[in-house]
């Protein structure tokens, strides 16, 4: 999936690759839609540390209210505390999770994964990694290609642009990855026509 590129002006001495985190999980939202039959309830867990998944994680809570879902909140500082905020969070009884991405909850992803998944609660991140790892389905920039293209910053810079004249830019290639060895785990039914737009789909 690829969107036209986009570019910033971020002044000061910044620049790089805005993730589009909130648009990201407001896409998950509405792929959640598809994929869970009266999706009612969800739950979006994010790590603690992070102040600005903090806010991103709010704009899901505003979403889910705008579209009459109910909405649980699951906050992990550390990794032992995640077997028992996601049994806590259960209780609400959550469709699904929703995981905000960052350094944290990619290197705990597959905990994450397993402890959601023994609850018998689908994963949805942005990662592939996720994917990967068990989630039901990712969705979200191709961080390779995002990941490439920063040596474009870093080559800018090295030759003495100001990083705050170079824009800041927006990922264009976005990728959706299903795994249906986990939806048949789940017992949940992929409706093909989300299989079709996937660019991956793990058997």
């Amino acid at each position: 999936m690829c969107l036209p590129l986009i570019r910033l002006r971020p002044g000061g001495n910044l620049t790089g690759t805005n993730d589009q985190a909130a648009e990201t999980l407001l896409k998950q939202l509405d792929f959640l839609a598809e994929l869970v039959p009266r999706l009612q309830r969800v739950a979006v867990l994010w790590y603690g540390g992070n102040p600005y998944i903090a806010r991103v994680a709010e704009t899901v809570r505003t979403a889910a209210h705008h579209r009459n879902l109910a909405f649980t909140p699951i906050r992990v500082s550390q990794p032992d505390e995640l077997d028992r905020v996601i049994e806590t969070a259960v209780r609400e009884r959550p469709q699904a999770i929703i995981v905000t991405q960052d350094s944290w909850t990619l290197s705990n992803r597959a905990r994450i994964v397993h402890t959601a998944r023994g609850k018998g609660v689908p994963v949805v991140a942005a990662s592939r990694l996720f994917a990967e790892s068990g989630a039901l389905v990712s969705y979200g920039p191709d961080l390779v290609t995002v990941y490439r293209h920063a040596a474009v910053f870093v080559d800018k810079i090295l030759k003495g642009t100001n990083p705050g004249d170079i824009p800041v830019e927006q990922p264009t290639k976005f990728e959706m990855v299903i795994n249906l060895k986990t939806a048949k785990a789940l017992g949940l039914t992929i409706p093909q026509t989300l299989l079709l737009r996937a660019d991956q789909v793990i058997q």
